[in-house]
């Protein structure tokens, strides 16, 4: 402990006051940090705080950020989302509830595209979610699995919050890609087997008669095979050394202006002004977030507090999987008040030198964080696509938790799956980049 006493954890306090207060957690970091060294601590010069704050966003890897926030809205205004939806129906639209099965698959396909849990939901619930009604499944239904599936969307790389994990853990970008994968796909296998059970006691049908031909199936994916490539080249042009995963997110807008123009023919001069401001509002706010978190970094470094943490959880337990139970029970508890990225953000720095400690990989990690704070996205009191699916369905709040209840067990369950089976997340990464 430093020579601030008990007076350098009110930064912390503050932090959550300000959070609750109203104010956005880019601000309740900064000022909770600055307050620390103007009033706390005086022994570093205030200018070293604003120094500090601005060389945080001087960081090469942060470059993929805006580049891969700029794909996914070219992506989204090239029509990709429609093509990605004849996949998912023919792969999923002759099974029990039809159309739910195509609402995540959907969310597992356009986790390639947008990497945003927001825009995904927002999409479906524009797309999918009238349809839905009109096939005889309820709104809050229809609501609830549009959020659960949406989930999926930034567990599939290139997920913004991936790249912020491997910066925050100093891990690589690349792996973090990898490790994703597989566990994406557990999740949206977890709400399939959901939505197959509900549909049967509920009778939902299929959309199509029969399950579509082989023949058929290769037609639609032939026609969405530069979107379906596209995840994939960037893991690939990772591994062979063809670019950084910095400069993977440069390649990314060209890929897919180039795909939206001359292939998909959506993208238009219209659209130019929107992408812009969205890759700016986007790239803003995580970018904000991140030079804030780095100030208080510094601020519970100064103070000892991720030493003092992880001595006190090795106090608790020296044994790793019931380290990771507390872990997991942690960041769902603090998935129902902050924001996912926030949550990341702020617990994954104390939490890493805890785990890796006890021997766990911090790719493994790093995935099972990923999933974790997704699933807290779907949870009262302030879960963003709860609000995003309520707010654009109209669906009343007691209809959408009754019904998001059970696509929240599914994704708990899976979330133990990625976390005591550590080859879900490892496998691909030793597969591509070896031990």
């Amino acid at each position: 402990m430093s020579s601030s006493g008990l007076m350098g954890f009110l930064p912390v306090l503050l932090v959550f006051i300000l959070y609750f207060a109203g104010m956005p957690v880019a601000f309740s970091l900064f000022s909770s940090g600055l307050l620390y060294f103007a009033v706390i601590n005086t022994g570093s010069p205030v200018d070293l705080i604003f120094q500090k704050f601005i060389t945080s966003a001087q960081s090469f890897p942060l470059l993929a950020i805006p580049f891969f926030v700029m794909a996914g809205s070219i992506m989204n205004y090239a029509g990709i989302s429609a093509k990605l939806m004849g996949v998912a129906d023919v792969l999923t639209g002759h099974m029990k509830g039809g159309l739910a099965q195509s609402n995540v698959l959907l969310s597992l396909l356009m986790g390639g595209v947008s990497g945003s849990a927001n825009a995904d939901a927002a999409m479906e619930c524009k797309m999918l979610v009238p349809e839905m009604e009109k096939r005889g499944y309820s709104k809050g239904f229809s609501a609830a699995i549009t959020a659960a599936s949406s989930a999926v969307t930034p567990i599939i790389p290139p997920g913004i919050d991936l790249i912020i994990y491997a910066l925050l853990a100093k891990a690589s970008v690349a792996k973090m890609f990898a490790a994703a994968y597989l566990p994406g796909f557990v999740i949206a296998a977890c709400l399939m087997i959901s939505v197959h059970f509900i549909s049967i006691k509920r009778g939902y049908q299929p959309t199509r008669d029969k399950r579509a031909s082989g023949g058929e199936i290769a037609r639609q994916c032939a026609s969405s095979l530069w979107a379906l490539l596209f995840p994939l080249g960037i893991v690939l042009g990772i591994r062979i050394g063809l670019f950084t995963p910095t400069e993977a997110g440069a390649f990314a807008v060209l890929y897919c202006t180039v795909v939206g123009i001359f292939i998909y023919k959506g993208l238009k001069w219209e659209h130019v002004p929107k992408i812009f401001l969205e890759t700016i509002n986007g790239t803003a706010t995580v970018i904000l977030v991140i030079v804030a978190a780095n100030i208080f970094g510094y601020y519970m470094s100064w103070e000892n507090i991720p030493k003092m943490i992880t001595t006190s959880l090795l106090g608790i337990t020296q044994n790793k999987w019931v380290m990771l139970i507390m872990v997991n029970i942690l960041l769902l508890i603090m998935g129902m008040f902050l924001e996912g990225g926030a949550a990341l953000i702020i617990v994954a720095p104390l939490l890493i030198p805890v785990v890796t400690q006890l021997g766990v990989d911090p790719i493994h990690f790093g995935a099972m964080c990923i999933v974790n704070i997704m699933i807290g996205g779907l949870t009262p009191p302030f879960g963003s696509m709860m609000f995003t699916c309520m707010s654009i369905t109209g669906c009343k709040l007691e209809d959408f938790v009754k019904e998001c209840f059970p696509f929240i067990i599914a994704e708990i369950i899976g979330l133990l799956l990625v976390t005591f089976i550590p080859e879900i997340s490892l496998c691909l990464p030793r597969l591509i980049f070896g031990s």
